[in-house]
């Protein structure tokens, strides 16, 4: 916790939540996202701009005996582009998927791991990048299912990632995957896929007319040392887990193109799954008993929060509108 300078607030508190790392947890900066984000919704007169104004409004933390803070209960709206909600997703992906990566791992030892980028051309509307990511979607399970692919695939973990051109506006969405595949995928001709066969076999799943910009590369280190290797699978899976929608692109300050971006935005991202895992990553998933991240909880997403350690006594920090920041008591 940390003192406030302007003591006219009650001589109230700031919010300071340090984690063991000496890491500041961003609150502020990410509601004043969500702020703006708010703003942006009641502008266009999307109904739940109300509820996304409420997100993260108030935050109870629990204060362990060794001085520590974890957040013990909030509401977070869950709204796809909401920066608040994003900024906590990605940390719950990056542990789920720390956890499922490293438990397949010890299942499969010898497995070797690959990651996939796969793109198509760029759209200019809402309405045109919904149709794309269903398409993408469909492409996607046509792609794992081809025999070539399937031959030697353990599982995979894939995220939709939409990005805006800041030249002509354009939406680039595409896909980030992580595959885990038998050591023999490198063995031969029958069983390994170069970078132009994997480009072939995405341009025949989602039967384009063009060649797509696909990349695939090994995940490893120049050393082989097993400690290493993990670290580049990490590095990875940090990757894959990254924010769908970044909100740097619909929060640049022009009113006009913020308001249309956030637009198609909606539009495009409605109802979509922009994560999901395959093969043996989404038994494992299910094995741990690891729930939706679309839908699941947002209080506990990372790995201080699954330290058990007893409670020493509870706080509440509450956003003050006035003052653009958090304050406990």
């Amino acid at each position: 916790m940390c003192t406030h300078d302007n003591m006219d607030l009650d001589q109230k508190t700031v919010l300071c939540d340090k984690k063991a790392n000496g890491k500041t947890q961003p609150w502020k900066e990410k509601k004043l996202a969500n702020i703006g984000y708010f703003e942006l919704l009641e502008i266009l007169h999307f109904k739940k701009a109300e509820r996304v104004s409420g997100c993260g409004e108030i935050l109870e933390f629990d204060i362990t005996y060794e001085g520590r803070m974890k957040l013990a209960n909030a509401w977070f709206c869950k709204s796809p582009l909401c920066p608040m909600c994003n900024w906590r997703k990605t940390m719950k992906r990056s542990l789920q998927t720390k956890n499922v990566v490293e438990e397949v791992i010890r299942q499969k030892p010898k497995a070797r791991w690959l990651f996939l980028t796969l793109t198509v051309k760029n759209v200019f509307d809402g309405e045109t990048l919904d149709k794309s990511l269903k398409v993408m979607a469909q492409g996607f399970n046509r792609l794992m299912k081809y025999k070539k692919v399937s031959q030697n695939m353990i599982g995979f973990m894939r995220s939709t990632e939409v990005t805006v051109n800041k030249k002509d506006g354009s939406y680039n969405q595409h896909m980030h995957v992580l595959l885990c595949v038998e050591s023999k995928y490198f063995r031969d001709s029958e069983n390994y896929l170069a970078q132009k066969d994997w480009t072939s076999l995405w341009q025949k799943a989602m039967k384009l007319d063009y060649v797509p910009v696909v990349h695939i590369e090994a995940v490893k280190n120049k050393k082989r040392n097993k400690e290493k290797e993990f670290t580049a699978i990490q590095a990875a899976v940090q990757e894959t887990a990254k924010y769908s929608v970044k909100d740097s692109d619909y929060l640049t300050g022009n009113l006009e193109n913020d308001l249309e971006v956030v637009k198609d935005l909606e539009e495009g991202l409605y109802r979509k799954r922009m994560i999901s895992y395959g093969g043996l990553l989404k038994e494992v998933h299910k094995q741990l008993n690891l729930d939706d991240i679309e839908d699941g909880d947002l209080v506990r997403v990372d790995d201080a929060d699954s330290d058990v350690e007893e409670k020493a006594y509870s706080i509440v920090a509450q956003w003050n509108w006035k003052a653009q920041n958090y304050f406990i008591g």
